[in-house]
Parts: C-alpha cells; structure tokens; sequence
C-alpha cells in the first residue's frame, strides 16, 4: 500500500508540473528572470493566461544583458510601459508550435507583425535570433529560449 502511495504521488506531481502555464514555467527557468521581469512590468501576465495556445520566443537574460546599455532600464520605466508590450509581444505567436513542427516562413505575433522563421538541421531562428533551448512544455503553449531580443519593424523604425 505505501508503495502505491508513493507511486500516486509522484504521478500528481507530473501532472502538476505539467500544469504550470507559460509564465510559470519561465519562472522556474533562471534562464529567463530577465524575460519574467519584463513580462510581469508589461503586465503581459493577462495575455498569456487568458486560456488560449502560445508559442513563445523567450530572449533569454544574456540577451536582454546583451541590448546597448540602458535599453532594458528605460523600458522598464513605466512611461515606455507600451513600448515594451509591442517588443514582448513580437515575441509570441499564436497557438502552440513544438520545434519539431517549424514551417519555415512568416508567422503573425500577437503584437500584430510578422516573424521570420527558419530552420536548418537541428538550429530554428527566429529574425536571426537562434533558438538555444526548445520545448519547454507548459498547460497553455510552449516556450522557446531565444539568444536575441528581436524587436519589430516599427520599434526599429523609432
């Protein structure tokens, strides 16, 4: 009987795990502080726990580290609260897209833009940034760690 016990409980705590949404499980990724940080400022908590599939790009804390200095700092600052939306949410795309389903091409965001994705061998980019950790699974989509904060054609515009 305690064996049984033991096995049960491991099993729930697999499936609770796997329940964790996007934002949850980049919280437990110190790889992705930097992207949390960013998220919760943005209060992007809303969009990525409103029930539907995600794929997302997650730029991983050398690539914020990596933006000229300053850059994080200011869109941090409440003023550039809308600004930093429109970055994050180029992020994501809609729906949930493990690595091995890439199509190469163009893919709509949830900030409105479009992404250019590619694939070759074993190495998927996304607007040249490359994909170093893929398939971190969550209750509502996938998460894709990415080398490089991709920004959208109109924030480069600016």
């Amino acid at each position: 009987m305690k064996h049984v016990m033991v096995a049960l409980l491991l099993v729930l705590g697999v499936f609770t795990i796997q329940a964790q949404g996007i934002l949850e499980q980049a919280e437990a990724n110190s790889e992705l502080s930097t992207f949390v940080s960013a998220c919760k400022a943005a209060n992007l908590e809303t969009v990525l726990s409103d029930g539907s599939e995600y794929t997302v790009f997650a730029p991983s804390n050398d690539a914020f580290a990596a933006l000229p200095q300053g850059t994080l700092e200011s869109l941090l600052m409440p003023e550039n609260k809308d600004q930093l939306v429109q970055i994050l949410s180029y992020h994501i795309i809609p729906g949930k897209v493990m690595s091995d389903e890439v199509n190469e091409g163009k893919a709509p965001t949830v900030q409105g833009e479009e992404i250019d994705v590619t694939a070759s061998d074993e190495t998927v980019k996304v607007n040249g940034a490359t994909v170093t950790t893929a398939d971190i699974e969550a209750s509502n989509g996938v998460i894709h760690v990415i080398d490089q904060v991709v920004m959208p054609p109109s924030q480069l515009k600016n």
